[in-house]
């Protein structure tokens, strides 16, 4: 499997190859095929592997169970990556808004509890009616 190739696409690019040779007089059976697509998935799968051939029989595994438990396993990965991928938005957008420097964006007008010094400065803008005791 080449990296950055999906699950079907490589079932189907096998599938073909293992098709030509049956063709040609080679006797390749399933168990071969799911043999070699289990030897030859990348290294994000090695526990995937690993945990196909401790938990089912290699010998009775269809070639169809096999793509399915992998594509089981390849789509929890891709919604794991863009579920990190949307949170690490919604964190940067939360923050888009300031500058650099003392007041950010649009400061000039702020006036009163904003500006003030000392004790209350990092005290702005707290809502108190949304803390639970």
């Amino acid at each position: 499997m080449k990296e950055g190739e999906s699950v079907n696409e490589y079932f189907s690019r096998t599938l073909t190859i293992a098709n030509k040779m049956k063709a040609n007089g080679g006797n390749k059976g399933d168990v071969a095929v799911v043999e070699k697509i289990l030897r030859s998935m990348t290294s994000k799968f090695d526990y995937v592997v690993s945990s196909i051939e401790e938990s089912k029989d290699t010998d009775t595994l269809t070639i169809d169970e096999l793509q399915s438990s992998l594509l089981v396993h390849e789509l929890r990965m891709t919604s794991h990556v863009e579920e990190v991928h949307a949170l690490q938005i919604t964190h940067t957008d939360q923050h888009a808004e300031q500058g650099r420097g003392r007041g950010g964006r649009g400061g000039f007008g702020r006036r009163g509890r904003e500006q003030s010094r000392g004790r209350e400065r990092g005290r702005r803008g707290f809502d108190r009616s949304t803390v639970e005791c």
